[in-house]
């Protein structure tokens, strides 16, 4: 259960930042450099937080060998 968990939240951060780097392409094809710079930030801190979440529940939650 604990997997699923971890896995379906870093999937909804991988959501956020899809979401925010959508705002960015926006913000850039506007014509508002500074938009679309911070949103990419914004996209790219919420990408590596969905991976390591999904990455660390499946380190953490494999079972163990004996």
């Amino acid at each position: 259960m604990k997997r699923i968990i971890g896995i379906v939240i870093g999937l909804a951060y991988q959501v956020l930042a899809i979401i925010s780097l959508r705002r960015a392409l926006g913000g850039w094809s506007a014509g508002f450099s500074d938009i679309g710079v911070w949103w990419t930030v914004i996209a790219v801190i919420l990408s590596v937080a969905g991976f390591g979440a999904i990455i660390g529940t499946w380190i953490h939650t494999r079972p163990r060998r004996a």
